[in-house]
């Protein structure tokens, strides 16, 4: 009974940690690099975010010899939208490290060897829902896995996209820029963060942590 009890209290520590850790990430609030530091993150995460501003960097290199005007302008914009992916590329990693270290506080494999003896002993008393508990733990564990592999897959994607972005950017700088391709490329670039952004909700809304436009949602949160 104490054993399963036991499991089960790690189990929403550790879930109530990645509520708490993940509702404490603030929004960045725009600009190039504004309060990114990746290497306060653990790996893949950090990778993630030294990656996307790189191709921010570059893009500066790309541009930095245009001169004033209408194109420096529409490129202004797009300087913009790149700055609001590395913002949001940011929030997310730190929210997928958060994650990640939720997931290291339950010990699946210790869980699973408790569950079996569990299910090896006379059915009565507390058993079935010591059995309950641990089983619960597990199922904990593996949506806290398809989590945070599928926030990095995405996040992965989103930064391969910025980088085509990118490149497109170095590849009209040495020709002649073409000012429909600008526009398109603008627009690339605000899908982007857009698909960024939806990430971003979509993980604070599945762990109950504030929204962007204040409010909060209903699966519970630690003090």
């Amino acid at each position: 009974m104490l054993a399963g009890f036991g499991v089960w209290a790690l189990g929403l520590g550790a879930l109530a940690y990645a509520v708490r850790v993940l509702a404490a990430v603030p929004r960045s609030s725009g600009g190039p690099d504004t309060a990114v530091a990746p290497r306060s993150l653990d790996q893949p995460w950090r990778g993630a975010v030294e990656q996307v501003q790189d191709a921010r960097r570059r893009f500066d290199d790309a541009t930095k010899g245009v001169a004033e005007g209408p194109l420096k302008e529409r490129l202004t914009g797009v300087a913009q939208h790149l700055d609001t992916a590395v913002a949001e590329a940011w929030r997310i990693a730190r929210a997928g490290h958060a994650l990640s270290k939720a997931r290291k506080q339950i010990d699946t494999t210790r869980i699973q060897s408790e569950l079996d003896y569990a299910r090896s002993q006379p059915a009565g008393g507390t058993t079935q829902d010591t059995i309950a508990a641990m089983e619960s733990q597990l199922t904990s564990a593996a949506r806290l896995d398809a989590t945070i592999g599928d926030t990095h897959d995405r996040l992965i994607l989103m930064d391969a996209r910025t980088d085509e972005a990118v490149a497109r950017v170095i590849e009209l700088s040495v020709s002649q820029i073409d000012d429909h391709a600008l526009g398109e490329l603008d627009s690339d670039v605000g899908s982007i963060v857009g698909d960024l952004e939806a990430l971003r909700l979509a993980i604070e809304e599945t762990h109950g942590t504030p929204t962007s436009r204040g409010g909060t949602t209903s699966s519970g949160s630690a003090p």
